[in-house]
């Protein structure tokens, strides 16, 4: 959701094939595929050289991410093409030029995955059986929903995308509000589907209500991922702050089939999306569908995490990484009113230090008078980008609220302070500001910082 600043260039198809993809590509058709309720699609089919195998090319469906169309994805077609692959990309219905409104991964959108599956599965030169797909962003969820739902992918590839779109959306309760009123800018509310105006409404308005849950719910592909044993391997930004790691990490927990899980410097902002790493995650989706579509070589299974700031390197583990926790008690009080933060600073002990999991914030707090929420975020002291950030709902006059943080993967560098603010200002532009009145105050107290920590730094 949301333009990923991934950029599915040349340079994939240069590294990853060794030549062009372009001039090795032996048929591009532009058409419309018709889905089940009449809706027009506009989708690009790319097809190998040559004739194809007994039984058909293997095929790899693209989804593309919101902001995007069919053309981006064809870039990957364009490499998927020389290594024997047919793939087939679309407009998403209300977007490109596709008709209907648009669903945001709901469940006119999961039927066009099954209606474009049964299409593409038709077809004589395609194998009907060794089909998998890849989706990015938007696309990551539809590929999630769609699996979940039986549409019976062979091997699947996410990217930096939600399995929990209430986690995404309003974490612990509280909408990213400056967040979804920017997905109007990418696609007009008005070309969105009717059955979302009250949910969106909802949620500008800083509610989540049952019509907020329900929408969610239909889009959240996470309760029924135990029962997944299609072979995935996740892409997902270690530093993300539209779709954290948690929504790949708490996936790979539940999925029941061969699954790896890579987590890298991709991703919505504030991702850096180095070229140079493209070749690497592009590429083992590239090895994953030899695989599990067309008898390939074995690929591995586990974690990988890519170092920060990118560097070629990236560790490997079994499991999730061994972390651990530092907490650090910042006194004060400070009484706000209106946009007003209380600020703490501390210095961690050793380092540099490498964030992961699960912190949270504990603060403390008295005299409130008509704040409804607590905005928080962790920055490195002379920067403008927090490290993490959180939300929590204030129900009480006075009291002790925990505040979940966005679970992202940022070095520390050695003897930098953390600056901890926490008050009714956005955090990086993620929730909007909401003015309490004039004679709204609160006064806040003692404020725990509670931190993962890899155990081993990786990056340096």
């Amino acid at each position: 959701m949301g333009r990923a600043r991934v950029l599915l260039a040349v340079a994939v198809a240069v590294v990853v094939c060794g030549g062009s993809a372009g001039a090795a590509r032996a048929a591009t058709q532009v058409l419309f595929i018709k889905v089940s309720d009449g809706t027009d699609l506009a989708c690009v089919l790319i097809l190998p050289s040559g004739g194809p195998p007994a039984g058909g090319w293997p095929g790899v469906i693209l989804f593309h991410g919101l902001g995007q169309s069919s053309g981006d994805m064809q870039t990957i077609g364009d490499v998927l093409a020389p290594l024997g692959f047919a793939s087939l990309a679309c407009d998403a219905r209300g977007t490109g030029a596709s008709g209907g409104t648009f669903g945001l991964d709901g469940p006119k959108e999961v039927q066009d995955a099954r209606d474009l599956f049964d299409w593409f599965a038709a077809r004589s030169e395609v194998s009907d059986t060794q089909i998998g797909a890849f989706g990015l962003s938007l696309g990551g969820a539809a590929v999630w929903n769609a699996a979940v739902a039986g549409v019976p992918f062979k091997a699947i590839v996410p990217a930096a995308t939600w399995t929990d779109l209430g986690a995404a959306l309003n974490p612990n309760g509280v909408p990213k509000s400056a967040e979804i009123a920017e997905l109007g800018d990418v696609v007009l509310f008005s070309k969105w589907d009717p059955s979302l105006t009250q949910a969106r409404t909802d949620l500008l308005a800083g509610n989540v209500t049952a019509a907020v849950r329900s929408t969610e719910a239909a889009r959240s592909a996470r309760p029924k991922l135990h029962s997944l044993t299609v072979p995935t391997l996740l892409l997902q930004g270690r530093r993300d702050f539209r779709f954290d790691m948690d929504q790949a990490i708490g996936a790979y927990k539940l999925l029941a089939g061969p699954k790896k899980l890579y987590l890298g410097d991709l991703g919505h902002p504030p991702a850096s999306n180095p070229s140079a790493e493209l070749p690497t995650y592009i590429g083992q989706a590239v090895s994953w569908f030899e695989h599990y579509l067309a008898g390939g070589a074995a690929v591995a299974g586990g974690i990988e995490l890519a170092h920060d700031p990118w560097d070629g390197n990236v560790t490997p583990y079994k499991t999730l990484p061994p972390t651990r926790h530092v907490s650090v008690n910042l006194p004060g009080l400070r009484k706000l009113g209106g946009g007003g933060i209380a600020i703490r600073s501390v210095r961690l002990p050793g380092g540099p230090l490498e964030t992961f999991g699960d912190s949270y914030l504990v603060v403390r707090y008295s005299g409130n008078h008509g704040f409804g929420r607590l905005v928080a975020s962790v920055t490195v002291k002379g920067t403008s980008t927090p490290l993490t950030f959180g939300a929590a709902r204030v129900k009480k006059q006075a009291g002790v609220v925990r505040i979940p943080l966005s679970d992202q993967a940022v070095l520390i560098p050695r003897a930098k302070r953390l600056v901890v603010s926490v008050g009714n200002q956005s955090a990086g532009d993620i929730y909007s500001v909401v003015s309490p009145g004039a004679t709204n105050s609160i006064k806040i107290g003692r404020i725990t910082l509670n931190l993962s920590l890899l155990e081993k730094t990786v990056s340096r």
